[in-house]
Parts: structure tokens; C-alpha cells; sequence
């Protein structure tokens, strides 16, 4: 198993496995077919209040990152996301955020990291 990130804007791909949308908000002009989903995890994505802080002091991201780590380490979601990942060889997890390395799915692939799951950085 492993988790990689990916802007669900980019075109998917057979490579990607299977494909999670990590966002609470579905992203703005793209069609459910385009996605191509096989899930959408809202709940594993920031809380409403710290993803609108976070919208509104963009510069203060390894707090916002500090915060969302302490949210994850209590969701059950994420917990379910590592067992996903047992099941599949690859799990995609597709964010809407235009910046592809400062990002909620950077953090939560951190987290997954740092949780007994494998996870490609494309480093």
C-alpha cells in the first residue's frame, strides 16, 4: 500500500488506484464524472473553523498544519483511511488546493506517515 497526493483537477489516471477526495467542499468545476472518485472523505479533511482561519491567514501554515495534525490524531476518519489502505495498493487522495506543496493533503500525508502507512511524497 501507498498514499500519494494529487490536485483533482490533474487528469486521472489508472495509476492513481483508488482515488479519495480529502476536501469537505466539493471543487469548483469539476464534474462528478471527471473526478472520478471512488470516495469522498470530508470528514478526514480540516474542521469548517480551522480551514476558514487557516483561508484567512494564509502565511500562518505550519500553525494551521500544527492544529490539523492535533485534529487528525482525534478523528476516527483518519484511523479508517489507514485501513483503506491496507486494501488497496494505491490510494490517490485528490485536494482542490491550487499550491501543490503547502496544503491540508500534504499535512494528512504526513500524518498518514507518521501513522504505519506508506506514503510517497514524490520526493
Amino acid at each position: 500500500m501507498v498514499f500519494v497526493i494529487k490536485r483533482v483537477y490533474d487528469q486521472a489516471d489508472a495509476s492513481d488506484g483508488y482515488r479519495v477526495l480529502v476536501d469537505r467542499l466539493w471543487p469548483r468545476g469539476v464534474s462528478k464524472e471527471r473526478a472520478e472518485l471512488d470516495l469522498w472523505d470530508k470528514d478526514v479533511a480540516p474542521s469548517p473553523d480551522l480551514r476558514t482561519e487557516w483561508h484567512q491567514n494564509r502565511e500562518r501554515f505550519d500553525e494551521f498544519a500544527a492544529r490539523y495534525l492535533g485534529e487528525l490524531d482525534e478523528n476516527a476518519a483518519a484511523r479508517e483511511l489507514v485501513d483503506l489502505g491496507e486494501k488497496h495498493d494505491r490510494v490517490t487522495l485528490l485536494f482542490g488546493a491550487r499550491d501543490e506543496q503547502v496544503n491540508h493533503a500534504a499535512v494528512l500525508l504526513e500524518w498518514l506517515g507518521e501513522h504505519g502507512a506508506s506514503v510517497d511524497r514524490g520526493d
